[in-house]
């Protein structure tokens, strides 16, 4: 497998489907800590300066974006979607030309893997920010994981995806990425 590193000029976050009636179906416990983690990845993400995109599955029916999640959000647009992978015409016209896409949200044996695979297929970059990817269950996230790297993604986390594209301490971006992650 060739050399691997992330590169802010060419990343982009992806948040998928973490939604209000979604959410209130995972445990407790490992939803508070891929909130935690998300809301890491986008400061970290827009400390770096790269896009943030956020969609969410059928929201009449799931809700809207979790509320703690908004906060650390601030002004954006959700992008809608009926079908599972966020490989959507629309989330490709915001990713440009943007070939590494880090991949947060749920359910990652459904929506994240459908995304990864479809992302791999069309010539990008997946990569999977594993502390920020949740399942109802712990085999069905496991799964997902799986599924996701059989199907071309990388596996990080959310402190080694941002830190690969820092490069260096010492800087603006360094002091920022790292209260992210405290």
């Amino acid at each position: 497998m060739p050399s691997f590193r992330l590169k802010p000029e060419q990343a982009a976050l992806l948040v998928v489907d973490i939604q209000e009636r979604l959410c209130a179906a995972m445990d407790r416990d490992a939803l508070d800590r891929m909130l935690a983690r998300t809301g890491a990845a986008v400061e970290g993400a827009r400390a770096l300066g790269l896009p943030v995109i956020v969609t969410e599955q059928y929201p009449q029916g799931l809700g809207r974006t979790h509320s703690l999640l908004k906060l650390k959000l601030g002004t954006y647009t959700p992008l809608e979607k009926m079908d599972f992978s966020a490989a959507t015409p629309d989330v490709l016209t915001v990713l440009g030309d943007r070939k590494q896409v880090l991949i947060t949200g749920m359910e990652a044996h459904i929506c994240v893997f459908q995304t990864a695979r479809d992302l791999a297929e069309q010539g990008r970059e997946p990569c999977l920010l594993a502390d920020a990817v949740l399942s109802r269950t712990e085999e069905d996230r496991r799964v997902g994981l799986e599924l996701c790297r059989d199907a071309g993604a990388r596996i990080l986390t959310v402190e080694s995806a941002l830190f690969d594209m820092l490069g260096r301490a010492g800087t603006p971006e360094f002091k920022k990425v790292s209260a992210a992650v405290r």
